[in-house]
């Protein structure tokens, strides 16, 4: 039933209205070459093609991506400082980045910015959550597994983690260079 509403949801789509849909969803959302094919070919389904030759997003794709309407190394870059900002770690915005459909080399640079801030992250991460330093009272050891747990699903490193999670209240948490 879902399926033929959405079928029934407007008229075919030819070359120019699939380039016009492109055109409207770049300007509107920050995005990556993946989320934009896997948008026009969403579209493509629910509106059917009515074209001479095949659709080619593609092609179509690309030719953004020669204009500038979309850089994944730069949204790799914002989408990891934006994590980092929020205390999350190397391996959490690798992650993101991954789901974004960001390719290996358009992710260095952001890579390379969660390496250089870890410490940053951490410190945030650890203050948003009140843990070691920033905590009112010594958590218990149960409570210390759990907050390690955390700091390691935050995409931290086990070493960064601990030294936060098993700092007293109020402690200097010693950084690396």
């Amino acid at each position: 039933m879902r399926g033929e509403a959405l079928k029934n949801s407007g008229k075919a789509l030819d070359q120019n209205s699939l380039q016009e849909l492109g055109l409207r969803y770049v300007s509107r959302y920050a995005t990556t070459r993946h989320k934009l094919k896997s948008y026009l070919f969403r579209k493509l389904r629910e509106r059917d093609w009515s074209g001479d030759r095949p659709a080619d997003v593609e092609s179509m794709v690309e030719r953004f991506a020669e204009l500038g309407y979309i850089d994944d190394a730069l949204f790799a870059k914002n989408r990891a400082a934006g994590l980092i900002s929020r205390g999350y770690g190397k391996r959490r915005v690798s992650q993101a980045l991954y789901q974004a459909g960001i390719e290996e080399g358009d992710d260095r640079q952001a890579l390379d910015l969660s390496e250089d801030r870890k410490w940053d992250a951490a410190f945030t991460y650890a203050r948003k959550k009140s843990i070691g330093p920033f905590a009112q009272q010594q958590a218990d050891q149960d409570k210390c597994r759990k907050q390690l747990q955390a700091f390691l699903r935050a995409g931290h490193d086990f070493d960064i983690a601990s030294r936060f999670v098993f700092a007293k209240p109020g402690e200097e948490v010693e950084i690396e260079s």
